[in-house]
C-alpha cells in the first residue's frame, strides 16, 4: 500500500502513521519530496484497511499496489531511484560504462583488462572470478585469488569493481572486494543467494534469466529489496528464443518497459545478448537509444586466447572506437558518459 501524507504534515504526523503501521507488522519505507511525503507499507492489505488512515486529517490518500512486486514498483517509488556507488551514480543523467573481461585468467590479464578500458573511458571494471559454467570441465575461475587481482585493478586504475557471487557461502567474501555484486543468469531464482545478498550493504546487478518473464525478474529484485537492500539494479542480457544466429536474443523492449514499471535501473549487456564481436557496438547504441542506463561490455586484450566468451569479446581498439561512438551519441539523448574519479 502507499500512503501519500499531504503537503503540510508535521514530522510528528508523519511519526504517528509510521508507527501505527509499524505496530501492526508492517514494514515502511519513506520517501520525502518536496510536495508530497509517501510512505510505502508492505503487510496485510486487510489489517492496513482495519486502520482507517484516510480518517486522519494530515492523510491525503491510501492506494493500494495490485502488482505482486510492491517495492519494486514505480506506484511504490515514483522518482527514479539513483545508486550511487563510489562517488558515482547509476540511474540519473550519466551513462556508465563497465567492461572488462568474461573471466580473470591471470593477474597480468587483468591488470591489462584494466588499464586498456580505463583509458577508453569505462568507468567500472567487470571480471568472474567464479565462473559457473555449463561443462564442469570447463575454467572455473580463480576464486579469491582473482578477487585479489580485481582490487589490484581498482587501486591501479581507480575504476569500481563488479563481479559475479555464485554461492551464499560466498557473498561476504566477494562483497570484501567487490564495489557491486552481480547475479547471474542462471542464479537469478536462487532464492537463498537473493536473501544472502540483500544482507551484504553492497549495491545488485541482477540480470535477466535466459527464459524469465519480465514478472519473474522483477519478483526476483522485489526478494533482495524485501531483505532490506534497495540498491538494486536490473540488466538485460538475452533471452533464449528460437533464433540460433545469435547467442541470445537481446529483448531491448524491456528497458522502456521495466522504467514504466519500476523505479529501478536498468542495465544492457550487449555481449551476451548476442554474442557476436560485431553486434555489440550497434547494439549498444541501440540500447542507450531505448534509454539504458549503463552498459556492460565484456573486452579482453587477447580474445582468441580467452578462457571465454572469446568470441563475443571485444579487443581493446574496438572498444576504444565503440567508446567514441558512444561519445558522440549521448548528447544527442541528453545523456553524459561517466569518467573514473
Amino acid at each position: 500500500m502507499i500512503i501519500i501524507l499531504k503537503k503540510d504534515a508535521t514530522v510528528e504526523q508523519i511519526e504517528e502513521v509510521s508507527t501505527r503501521l509499524k505496530e501492526e507488522g508492517f514494514k515502511i519505507h519513506l520517501s520525502q519530496g518536496v510536495e508530497k511525503t509517501i510512505m510505502g507499507a508492505i503487510g496485510d492489505r486487510m489489517r492496513i484497511e482495519a486502520l482507517d488512515l484516510e480518517a486522519l486529517p494530515w492523510v491525503e490518500k491510501v492506494v493500494p499496489i495490485l502488482a505482486p512486486y510492491k517495492l519494486v514498483s514505480r506506484e511504490f517509488h515514483p522518482t527514479d531511484t539513483i545508486i550511487r556507488v563510489g562517488g558515482q551514480e547509476i540511474g540519473g543523467d550519466t551513462v556508465h560504462v563497465m567492461a572488462g573481461p568474461c573471466a580473470v585468467e591471470s593477474r597480468a590479464q587483468i591488470l591489462e583488462s584494466a588499464h586498456a578500458v580505463r583509458e577508453a573511458g569505462a568507468t567500472f571494471l567487470r571480471g568472474g572470478a567464479f565462473k559457473p559454467r555449463t561443462s564442469p570441465y570447463s575454467f572455473q575461475g580463480l576464486e579469491e585469488e582473482g578477487l585479489r587481482y580485481l582490487a589490484e585493478a581498482r587501486d591501479q586504475t581507480g575504476l569500481l569493481v563488479i563481479t559475479e557471487v555464485i554461492d551464499a557461502q560466498d557473498v561476504s567474501l566477494v562483497a570484501n572486494y567487490a564495489d557491486v555484486l552481480q547475479i547471474g543468469a542462471r542464479n537469478m531464482q536462487n532464492f537463498v543467494l537473493l536473501r544472502e545478498v540483500a544482507k551484504c550493504g553492497k549495491p545488485v546487478l541482477l540480470k535477466r534469466g535466459p527464459s524469465a518473464t519480465l514478472e519473474e525478474w522483477m519478483m526476483a529484485a522485489e526478494y533482495i529489496m524485501a531483505g532490506g537492500n534497495y540498491q538494486v539494479m536490473f540488466c538485460e542480457r538475452g533471452i533464449r528464443t528460437f533464433e540460433t544466429y545469435t547467442r541470445n536474443t537481446l529483448d531491448l523492449s524491456m528497458v522502456p518497459a521495466l522504467h514504466a514499471l519500476s523505479h529501478l535501473p536498468v542495465i544492457v549487456d550487449p555481449s551476451h545478448g548476442t554474442g557476436i564481436r560485431s553486434l555489440v557496438h550497434p547494439m549498444a547504441k541501440a540500447a542507450l537509444a531505448a534509454g539504458a542506463d549503463s552498459l556492460i561490455v565484456e573486452v579482453h586484450p587477447h580474445p582468441e586466447k580467452a578462457v571465454s566468451d572469446g568470441k563475443q569479446s571485444l579487443t581493446p581498439e574496438l572498444f576504444q572506437i565503440m567508446m567514441d561512438d558512444l561519445a558522440r551519441l549521448v548528447p544527442v539523448l541528453d545523456r553524459k558518459l561517466g569518467k573514473v574519479n
